[in-house]
Parts: structure tokens; sequence; C-alpha cells
């Protein structure tokens, strides 16, 4: 029960955070690279240094991490596909994945796995039509869900539930 609502806080915080809608759609847009892509591969450092460097919403891009990642295995056949088609099928291409294969730092990157290039260039495709939906949304949730409901019970709870977290980071353990 504890989870659940520790979820439902990032969803509230993320879609609340000081950010405009334009930089939580971002952080959505980039944190679903994440959730879409293997997580342990060379680019989603890139990303995780894209969301720290750029002024894109953290609690956005966690929200992107954690809606896309069931999105993405469940697409792992289609893009399975697409990586098939880009590194066995398409033989103009063999040369630069051998290149890519052979190079020191770019190897880390799995280029030769047909789930990592296929889910790569199925976010790449995704990445702005998630922006503009993810944008739109957060706008859209904002000036009618929120402002509706931001003095509710439920809302007030789970902001005291924040306060709660606090007290718990500091208190002397028994």
């Amino acid at each position: 029960m504890y989870a659940i609502i520790k979820l439902i806080q990032s969803l509230v915080k993320a879609l609340n955070s000081e950010g405009t809608p334009g930089q939580v759609a971002a952080g959505i847009a980039v944190g679903s690279c994440l959730g879409l892509t293997p997580l342990l591969n060379l680019h989603n450092l890139l990303i995780v240094g894209v969301i720290l460097f750029f002024r894109v919403s953290v609690p956005g891009a966690t929200l992107g991490w954690l809606v896309f990642t069931p999105a993405g295995f469940l697409l792992d056949p289609v893009f399975d596909r697409v990586g098939t088609a880009l590194l066995v099928d398409n033989v103009a291409l063999q040369d630069v994945w051998g290149a890519a294969y052979n190079a020191p730092v770019i190897a880390l990157a799995n280029p030769t796995n047909t789930i990592v290039v296929g889910s790569l260039v199925g976010w790449v495709v995704l990445a702005l039509p998630i922006f503009f939906l993810a944008r739109a949304a957060v706008a859209w949730y904002r000036n009618t869900i929120y402002a509706r409901y931001k003095d509710a019970k439920f809302f007030r709870a789970l902001r005291a539930s924040k306060l709660y977290n606090v007290y718990e980071m500091f208190r002397p353990s028994v």
C-alpha cells in the first residue's frame, strides 16, 4: 500500500512541478527513452546526462520512465523486427554496424543487439509525438483536474504525507 501511495505522490509531483508544461513534457519524452530501451546501455547514460544537464523536469523524466517501461516490454517483439531489418537484412548498413562494433566506446552501446537498435530507433521516431501529447496532457491536467481538486482531501492527504516523509527522514530509528 505504501508503494502505491509513493507512486501516486511521484505522479502528482511530476504533474504539478514548478516547470512549464513544456519542461515536464520534455522530461517525459526524454525519460521515455529509459523505459522503451533496455536500461543497461551506454545511450541511457547519455540520456541521464541530458536530463540532468538541460532544463527538463526530473520528476517528468521519472514519470516517463515509469509509464513507458511496460510499453517497452510489450513492444520488444516490434523493436526486435525493426532491429533485425536494420542490422541483418540491410546489407548496405553492415559495414556501419561492423565499424560501430569495433569502435572502443560505441561497442559498449550494444550496436549489434537487435532490440537495442530497434528500440532506440523506435524512441527517436516516437519522441516528438510523446512530447507534444505530454505537453497538451499536462496543460489540460493543470487547467482542469488540478485546478478543480487541488483543495480536495485526497490532494491535501498527499501533501500531508510528503510532510510525514520529511518527518520520517529525520526521525531517530528505534
